[in-house]
């Protein structure tokens, strides 16, 4: 191997570390996260809100990388792997960014975070009798994710501009909470492999067929839901309608076997795809 060829060898192994960093400390995830706000933002027509904005990118990040990691608070802290130590630090990181910014947000908002990070808990800290946790609640794991991600991305920036929950907030956080779903079942449909059998996942429990035929009908219902707006844009239908495609082809692609990053890349890149659709495309009435 010749002098450069070697450094090039060095140099694609070097990004690859650090595009696997990005995707295994939940930089993309939260990246995504943020897109969906700021959808939420432009739809709404919200005014920009930079502390919120930023405390749910950051609090993102080490609210996934806790419940990635180490739902156990003794396997979080004592940890051994030297890359996962890394993730950990990071994660810190993140997190005294999202406090700081977490400090100018009004107690509406706070009151509205107290409500997920519960949600968030039981999702991930084994307080029912019964089961370890709502992971472990025999297919509900995707619905409590959505719920989350729905309320942090429409509701808490209706509550930071202080907004009454109308109408078409409503359909747009059902919306949102489809979204998520159909997001949610290439995930559901990889873990297959990994998962154990008492959590009866929907392709688990459906097999996988049922799953992507119910993944089909949730695009359905998410794409028509549209037309119960009462203001509604052409630009937003057709927003929507791409989406609609491009889900109905993302669900039409999922397997069992996935490439490794199908799901953890290009699954997670389509809010932000779609956010950077919303910037592009003229607006229209």
């Amino acid at each position: 191997m010749g002098y450069k060829q070697f450094g090039y060898f060095c140099l694609m192994k070097w990004l690859k570390r650090i595009f696997d960093f990005y995707i295994d400390a939940s930089i993309h995830v939260a990246f995504a996260i943020y897109a969906l706000l700021q959808i939420t933002f432009q739809t709404l027509n919200i005014s920009y809100d930079y502390h919120l904005s930023f405390f749910i990118f950051f609090g993102s990040i080490s609210c996934y990388n806790f419940i990635k990691y180490g739902v156990e608070a003794e396997k979080y802290i004592l940890v051994a792997n030297q890359y996962h130590k890394g993730i950990q630090f990071f994660s810190f990181i993140a997190l005294s960014f999202a406090l700081y910014h977490g400090y100018f947000l009004s107690f509406d908002v706070w009151a509205g975070v107290g409500g997920l990070l519960f949600l968030t808990g039981l999702y991930a800290l084994p307080v029912l009798p019964k089961a370890k946790n709502l992971r472990s609640w025999g297919g509900l794991k995707i619905f409590v994710v959505a719920l989350v991600w729905a309320g942090a991305t429409v509701l808490l920036p209706v509550l930071s501009a202080n907004q009454l929950i109308t109408w078409d907030i409503g359909v747009e956080t059902f919306q949102r909470f489809v979204v998520i779903l159909i997001l949610l079942i290439p995930f559901e449909i990889r873990d297959l492999a990994y998962d154990k059998v008492e959590l009866r996942t929907l392709p688990q429990r459906y097999g996988v067929t049922n799953t992507k035929i119910f993944g089909g009908f949730a695009t359905l219902v998410f794409f028509f839901g549209t037309f119960l707006m009462d203001d509604l844009s052409v630009e937003e239908v057709v927003l929507k309608g791409v989406l609609f495609l491009i889900l109905g082809s993302m669900l039409y692609m999922t397997k069992r076997n996935q490439s490794k990053y199908f799901t953890s890349f290009w699954v997670e890149a389509i809010p932000i795809g779609w956010w950077g659709l919303m910037l592009v495309l003229p607006r229209c009435s």
